[in-house]
């Protein structure tokens, strides 16, 4: 349980874990949206959090700071990505949440913001664009708690799971003090019952009987959001209990269901693509499952498990994949051009490895595909092939005719020892 909610926070990708990616990659993307689109979420089914209002200017800050009818406010920067407050920006300004106190100064940091890349441990050294920042009012907690709701495999069910130590990485309270983790399975349809939630709250130290109820309110409409909303994952951290004697929402972070966008239209227009690798939302916007990686060999493959094994090939011989590529049972010869096209983007790629086994997919398609995109695109590097099932015979025929230099592979480790040797030459 805890290792799918590792997965879903991480943006850390080892080739296991990029495969694991990957094998869904057409299934599900797991939709992530900005902290002041989660606030206003939880609002909506009366969830109580710290008041907060986005900005999408220095000036449009101002105004709201200038407005907000208290000065003990926060500015966070809204990136997609863990780790904001230890971050840094592409333009020397460091932290990607500050205090503010005033009006000018709400400006003066937003201008800093705004704009530029923030770069912290989850996105890696290109850091992501911040196109707005978010003001919210400073509550001081008495005490953090940490909540989310996610499917367990294991359980087949969804559960919430609590600790009373929140306000921290979760992966090292279950590692470091595992029994302070709660996890309570919810059964699908009824949700959570009122009595379950008030006794969970007392488990987890709630101090009063009004804290309590307020605790065990939001663990029902969290799960309430999760059920409607296609959630894959909700987490709430910290869960705080403030020195007023109120229970709010500090912070949020959702996951969505990919497959549910047809009917969670509201929701899924609050995607930020911005938030996104661009090569990624281009492959997706084709109907191309793509995921990038670190290494330098492109790979193009059609189907998940070919293309997960195609990647552990490379590996055993010493190289390292570039992608993930598949493209599918549908493929024309434009797609695979536009294929080509991604993985070009790439000035790492130093070769291109395609393996493709045509059972509903043709061969001779992806041939044609091939010839069309080495000759329109100019290519440079190394291109090795290997095409095997329908229409086979006819796709060596045009590559063999083509004249172009295309090193074509019967054997899946002859083509991938051939891959990565060409790519360490060039």
């Amino acid at each position: 349980m805890i290792s799918s909610l590792r997965q879903a926070r991480s943006l850390a990708r080892p080739l296991r874990q990029a495969q694991a990616q990957a094998s869904s990659a057409g299934q599900k993307r797991f939709l992530s949206i900005h902290e002041y689109q989660s606030m206003q979420l939880l609002n909506s089914y009366g969830i109580p959090t710290p008041k907060s209002i986005p900005a999408k200017s220095p000036e449009e800050a101002y105004e709201v700071a200038k407005n907000f009818g208290t000065d003990k406010l926060v500015i966070k920067a809204q990136v997609l990505a863990g780790g904001r407050g230890k971050g840094s920006f592409d333009n020397g300004f460091t932290g990607g949440v500050h205090k503010v106190g005033t009006a000018e100064e709400a400006q003066e940091i937003a201008s800093k913001m705004i704009g530029a890349k923030l770069i912290t441990k989850q996105t890696g050294a290109g850091g992501r664009i911040c196109n707005a920042v978010m003001l919210a009012e400073r509550r001081d907690p008495s005490h953090e708690y940490y909540a989310a709701i996610l499917n367990d495999r294991a359980r087949q069910t969804p559960v919430l799971v609590t600790s009373n130590q929140g306000g921290m990485n979760i992966e090292e309270v279950a590692h470091n003090t595992p029994d302070a983790i709660i996890t309570t399975p919810i059964d699908f349809d009824s949700g959570i019952t009122t009595a379950t939630a008030l006794e969970l709250a007392a488990k987890l130290g709630f101090s009063t009987q009004q804290t309590r109820e307020e605790a065990a309110d939001i663990f029902v409409k969290l799960y309430q959001i999760f059920k409607e909303k296609d959630a894959t994952q909700i987490e709430i951290n910290p869960l705080a209990e403030t020195q007023d004697g109120r229970v709010l929402c500090m912070d949020a972070k959702f996951g969505f269901d990919d497959n549910a966008e047809f009917r969670q239209k509201d929701v899924f227009a609050l995607r930020d693509i911005t938030q996104e690798d661009p090569a990624e939302v281009e492959a997706q916007h084709y109907g191309l499952n793509f995921i990038k990686l670190d290494g330098n060999i492109g790979c193009l493959v059609n189907g998940a498990g070919l293309a997960m094994a195609t990647m552990d090939v490379l590996k055993l011989h010493g190289g390292d994949p570039a992608n993930f590529l598949d493209v599918g049972g549908g493929a024309t010869p434009d797609t695979v051009k536009k294929a080509f096209e991604i993985l070009l983007s790439n000035p790492d790629v130093t070769a291109i490895f395609l393996n493709v086994f045509g059972g509903i997919m043709r061969c001779d398609y992806i041939a044609e595909g091939v010839i069309k995109a080495t000759k329109e695109l100019d290519l440079k590097v190394p291109l090795v092939v290997r095409l095997q099932g329908t229409k086979e015979h006819e796709a060596k025929q045009l590559i063999k005719e083509s004249g172009l230099k295309i090193y074509a592979f019967d054997g899946l480790d002859e083509a991938a020892a051939k891959a990565v040797e060409l790519g360490r030459r060039a």
